[in-house]
C-alpha cells in the first residue's frame, strides 16, 4: 500500500444553518468550551490512530471542513499545533473551509502562521433576497469587507465557492455575483448547482409551495451559463464542479477523484485506504454522532467496507472521469493490470468527441455496462 494519505478533517459545528444543507453538523451556539475542546482532543487521537494503523509515512495534503471550521475561532490553534507534531505532515497544500460572512483577522492570522496555506470561502451568492430565502446569513457589504480581510493572509491561494440555482436566480444575478468575485483575483472557483436533498428545511419549504426555485431546465442553464463566464475569464474547467487557475487546483481533492488514499477524521468523516497489489480497498465512515465519536475516536467505531476489484474499479471510473483529464492512467493501470482503453474501448470511442464531464450520467451508463460484458 502506498504510504501516502492525504488528510480530511470534519469540524460539524455551525452557527446557523442553511435551509438548503444536508451537511452534518450541531449548534455551536449550544455548545460548550469545554465540549469543542473534547472534540478537538478527539480528533488529534483518532489522526495519531489513523497514522499509525495504516503507517502513513507522509501527508501530501489536508483539508478541514465543516459544518464550518471558523466558528473554532483561536482553538484552532491546539489542532494545528498537534499536527505539526507529526512527522508524516508535510502538506504542500493545506485548506481550510470559512464562511464569507463570519472570519476574523485573528483567526485568518493564526491560520497562517501556523501553516494553512489555502482558504476557501463559501460565499454561496451575493444576492441579498437569494440569502435571505434559504437562510444564509450576511449581506453583499459584510461579505466583500471579509473577502478584503481574507486577501490580506491568503493573495494567492482564495478559492470561493458559489451555488447557481437558488430562489431568486436568473442569469443577471449569476453574471453579477461571478464578476464581482473574480474582481478579488481568486485562483479557484467551485460552482455547484442547487441540489433539493431530502430532509433539509428547503424541501420543505418547496413542497409547501412557500417557496419557488428554478425549473429544472432553466436551473441547468443558470449553471451552464456560469461555467461559460468563468472559462470565459481564464478559468481552466478542470472537475465536473471546479474551475482553477494554471496549477491552482485542489491537491486534495484531486486525490478523491484519481483515487488515491485519504484519511478521514471527525464524526461523519470517511476515509479510504487504497491496495493496489491485492487490487481492494477499505473504507471507513464515522456516524454522525458527536458524542459517539468523543467518547471513541478510534476506526474500530466506525463504519467498515471492504471494496473488491470490481467495486474499486468502478468507483475509479467514475471519480476519475469527473475530471477533463480523466483517471490517472499510470495508477489505474498498476492497479488493475491493464489500461483504461483496454477495459472500456467501447465508450471511449463513442464519446471521443464530447466533454466527458458534462455528459458524465450517460458516460458511465456506457461504461458500466461495457464492464458488465467485460470479459479478462
Amino acid at each position: 500500500m502506498d504510504s501516502s494519505f492525504s488528510l480530511y478533517i470534519h469540524i460539524p459545528f455551525c452557527n446557523s444553518f442553511c435551509d438548503y444543507c444536508d451537511f452534518y453538523s450541531v449548534s455551536a451556539d449550544k455548545l460548550k468550551s469545554d465540549y469543542i475542546d473534547s472534540y478537538l482532543y478527539a480528533l488529534v487521537k483518532d489522526i495519531k490512530n489513523q497514522v499509525k494503523y495504516f503507517s502513513v509515512e507522509n501527508i501530501p495534503a489536508a483539508y478541514i471542513g465543516g459544518g464550518s471550521p471558523s466558528v473554532l475561532g483561536s482553538k484552532i490553534g491546539f489542532l494545528l499545533d498537534e499536527l505539526n507534531k507529526l512527522q508524516c505532515f508535510k502538506p504542500v497544500e493545506f485548506t481550510i473551509e470559512a464562511n464569507s460572512e463570519s472570519i476574523t483577522n485573528d483567526f485568518l492570522n493564526l491560520c497562517r502562521e501556523k501553516g494553512i496555506n489555502r482558504l476557501s470561502l463559501g460565499v454561496q451568492t451575493l444576492h441579498t433576497p437569494s440569502r435571505i430565502t434559504v437562510n444564509r446569513k450576511g449581506d453583499e457589504k459584510i461579505i466583500k469587507e471579509n473577502i478584503e480581510t481574507a486577501l490580506k493572509y491568503f493573495p494567492d491561494a482564495l478559492s470561493f465557492d458559489l451555488i447557481t440555482g437558488l430562489p431568486h436566480h436568473n442569469k443577471e444575478i449569476i453574471a453579477r455575483d461571478i464578476k464581482s468575485l473574480l474582481e478579488y483575483k481568486p485562483s479557484h472557483v467551485s460552482l455547484y448547482s442547487l441540489t433539493i436533498e431530502d430532509n433539509t428545511a428547503l424541501k420543505e419549504k418547496i413542497n409547501a409551495k412557500t417557496v419557488a426555485i428554478p425549473d429544472e431546465e432553466y436551473a441547468d442553464s443558470l449553471w451552464l451559463f456560469g461555467r461559460n463566464e468563468l472559462i470565459n475569464a481564464g478559468f481552466n474547467h478542470y472537475e465536473i464542479s471546479n474551475f482553477s487557475r494554471e496549477g491552482k487546483e485542489c491537491l486534495h481533492n484531486m486525490r478523491y477523484w484519481r483515487m488515491k488514499n485519504w484519511l478521514g477524521a471527525g464524526a461523519s468523516a470517511s476515509g479510504t485506504a487504497i491496495f493496489d497489489n491485492e487490487k481492494r480497498a477499505i473504507r471507513f465512515t464515522y456516524s454522525n454522532d458527536v458524542d459517539a465519536y468523543i467518547k471513541n475516536p478510534f476506526i474500530n467505531a466506525a463504519l467498515c467496507e471492504n471494496l473488491d476489484k470490481n467495486t474499486l474499479l468502478r468507483e475509479s471510473l467514475l471519480m476519475g472521469f469527473r475530471c477533463k483529464e480523466g483517471p490517472d492512467p499510470k495508477v489505474f493501470k498498476n492497479r488493475f493490470g491493464k489500461t483504461i482503453e483496454e477495459y472500456i474501448p467501447n465508450s471511449l470511442l463513442k464519446y471521443a468527441d464530447r466533454d466527458k464531464m458534462l455528459f458524465l450520467n450517460s458516460f458511465l451508463y456506457d461504461v458500466f455496462n461495457e464492464l458488465d460484458s467485460y470479459k479478462s
